[in-house]
């Protein structure tokens, strides 16, 4: 897998050239890429979200579109739409923006939910249907969408099912003071995404892709994956776990987070590394919880604490080996 962690690598130190101190949500970010996976970008604005996006899709050199969502954002806005030519007399489709390889959805939960529906199809399936005619999308297609933690007035909660349907949900924070620095510093005179370079092929994300799949999990491992999920469903404080969609996204994202080690086979510590961002926002907590102002985050951090962690198998050794992502 050596050559798998030399193109991420290559790829996160570009992306890092703009996103400057958060090396750990870059990782996640990569991970979702080579497991196909779509992203909830969850912060208060102005740390990098959409620049996150534009400096991946740059460095990857794929087709880039960005979606603003508002109230007022109708479903034909984003698939697109069936027009009649009255030279031709008949309906030619306008493709929305939803036909990129990587699609910005910003401030994805300011849109009704009849809008946020127009993407379930499309996450899930990697098609489009517009008045009966099934489309493909290009691959890769990857949705990055972001919303507001903090700011809830006129903004409508996405369902479950679209959750679900997120491979990871993930952070940034705000910068460390030595990386805020740096920041100014990188922006004296421009901005440094309008420099920022292809490094990467979309062939060479594809065959990525293919490779991770090779990385071994051993049964004990698929053992741990399925008891951690199993726990979100039986813990008294869950009102609804994570489904099997989790598992599996689970075991995905174990596979290149290996990868990007340059690992062929997964550890239990790559597990606990990706339990919060892959399963929190999976899970619906209690309204009896929620009183008690008990978190998502807070429980996953007690259910990996009370599941027995595998050990080595004969003919299998695991090294101990610190993943480079950070909870």
């Amino acid at each position: 897998m050596k050559h798998v962690q030399d193109i991420a690598q290559r790829l996160a130190a570009n992306v890092e050239k703009v996103i400057i101190g958060k090396r750990a949500a870059v990782d996640l970010t990569l991970i979702a890429l080579l497991c196909r996976g779509h992203v909830l970008l969850e912060d208060v604005p102005g740390v990098g979200k959409t620049t996150l996006a534009k400096a991946i899709a740059r460095s990857i050199g794929c087709s880039f579109k960005r979606i603003q969502f508002t109230p007022d954002l109708l479903p034909t806005d984003v698939s697109g739409v069936s027009i009649f030519n009255q030279k031709s007399g008949e309906f030619e489709f306008r493709p929305g923006p939803i036909i990129a390889n990587l699609v910005l959805a910003d401030e994805i939960n300011r849109a009704t939910p009849k809008t946020q529906s127009a993407l379930l199809e499309s996450m899930e399936e990697g098609q489009l249907t517009v008045d009966g005619i099934t489309r493909p999308l290009p691959q890769p297609f990857i949705v990055l969408a972001t919303q507001n933690p903090i700011e809830y007035e006129g903004t409508f909660p996405l369902p479950e099912a679209q959750l679900d349907r997120f491979l990871l949900r993930i952070t940034l924070g705000y910068p460390a003071k030595a990386d805020e620095l740096a920041i100014l510093e990188s922006q004296r005179k421009a901005h440094p995404i309008d420099a920022l370079e292809q490094v990467v092929t979309i062939e060479e994300l594809q065959q990525l892709q293919a490779e991770i799949r090779d990385v071994y999990v051993d049964e004990q491992i698929k053992e741990y994956i399925v008891a951690i999920t199993t726990a979100t469903r039986n813990n008294s404080d869950v009102y609804l776990g994570a489904s099997p969609r989790g598992s599996l996204a689970l075991y995905r994202t174990a596979q290149a987070l290996a990868a990007l080690q340059g690992r062929d086979y997964v550890i239990p510590d790559d597990i606990k590394v990706l339990v919060k961002p892959v399963l929190a926002h999976r899970m619906i907590i209690s309204p009896a919880a929620r009183i008690r102002n008990i978190h998502a985050d807070e429980l996953i951090h007690q259910i990996v604490s009370q599941v027995p962690v595998p050990g080595a198998r004969a003919g299998r050794r695991y090294e101990r080996q610190q993943p480079a992502v950070a909870q």
